[in-house]
């Protein structure tokens, strides 16, 4: 089975022309019961030997980590950063092995970052301040990794840490927006959909390995948009009233006609715990304690997977609703 990437790299190779490569991606797409277009494909492992490499991987990062960490700690994640980037040039250059890219790339960021709060505590700067500092520096390493390797998670990496660094220094410097961090949170997950969909909108047809950044970009966006939405909904001494489930179930279900309409599905997974608290609690609130969250979640359960079922069909349904300006930016149906 040929992957995309090979096909990318056989048309670098000049093996065969762009129209040839579209024309069998084509092909395979008619060929498949269900449209490849809908089934959100991201490449993660190929074999066993992926697990096997990613586990050698960890032992290695982990025992240098340790080694260098005897000098100083600092020293032993900066080892453990330049191990990593070392692993990389022959397992993501090289080889182009998805799961190790990816445990690698997060071992590299993670690394810097660490370094950066070894570094500064005991500087005296406030705790904001000493944890957005390190992250504006894992921005940058996440940047150069990008730049060399070409991760599809990179990006979102790059991007958490830029938030989260934004969020920090702002809080640091500016003290009095401290109650304002959930909607700092909620900004910064709109600005990341903002960024997924225009990695999405550059490939409707999901053909190259922008759809895998816009992925992972989407994964990311989801709970920093839903997380702060329902804490402030669900906030309060006295509980999940009938109201707020009710409003919970009604925001629910414009994330999930947002999902469909995107075709992302990390939109209603982000959101799914906060509805399966909310109903049972409703349940529990009228006495079915026991099975309150057995009830809820063979509803949502078997609901989810009539979802799942007729995707595709929803898709269409909801889609052709659109004015063509939007359906244009939008995944291709197929």
């Amino acid at each position: 089975m040929y992957s995309d990437e090979e096909l990318v790299s056989a048309v670098e190779a000049g093996i065969m022309s762009e129209e040839v490569a579209t024309a069998f991606r084509h092909h395979v797409a008619q060929e498949r019961t269900m449209p490849a277009v809908d089934e959100e494909h991201f490449r993660l492992i190929t074999g066993f030997n992926d697990i096997f490499v990613v586990i050698a991987c960890i032992l290695l990062l982990v025992s240098v980590s340790w080694i260098g960490g005897a000098i100083s700690s600092s020293f032993g994640l900066i080892l453990q950063s330049a191990i990593a980037w070392g692993l990389a040039e022959y397992f993501t250059l090289k080889r182009r092995m998805s799961l190790p890219s990816i445990v690698l790339l997060l071992a590299f960021v993670g690394a810097v970052f660490a370094a950066g709060l070894s570094l500064l505590s005991g500087s005296g700067l406030s705790d904001d301040v000493a944890k957005g500092l390190p992250s504006a520096v894992a921005t940058f390493a996440a940047w150069l990794h990008w730049k060399r390797f070409k991760v599809p998670i990179t990006v979102a990496a790059g991007t958490a840490t830029l938030a989260a660094g934004v969020i920090l220094l702002l809080v640091g410097f500016i003290p009095e927006i401290r109650s304002l961090i959930l909607p700092l949170v909620f900004f910064a997950g709109l600005t990341v959909f903002w960024l997924a969909m225009r990695w999405d909108s550059s490939d409707t047809q999901r053909q190259t390995g922008r759809s895998d950044v816009a992925f992972w970009l989407h994964l990311l966006a989801a709970p920093l948009i839903v997380h702060p939405v329902f804490s402030l909904l669900m906030a309060g001494e006295s509980g999940v009233g009938v109201v707020q489930a009710g409003i919970v179930m009604a925001l629910y279900v414009v994330i999930a006609i947002v999902s469909i309409s995107i075709d992302r599905r990390a939109l209603m997974v982000s959101a799914l715990a906060y509805v399966l608290y909310a109903i049972s609690s409703i349940f529990e609130m009228y006495g079915v304690v026991s099975l309150g969250f057995a009830f809820t979640a063979f509803a949502i359960g078997s609901g989810l997977l009539l979802l799942s079922a007729f995707w595709h069909s929803c898709r269409k349904l909801i889609i052709v609703c659109y004015p063509s300006q939007i359906r244009e930016h939008l995944p291709a149906l197929r």
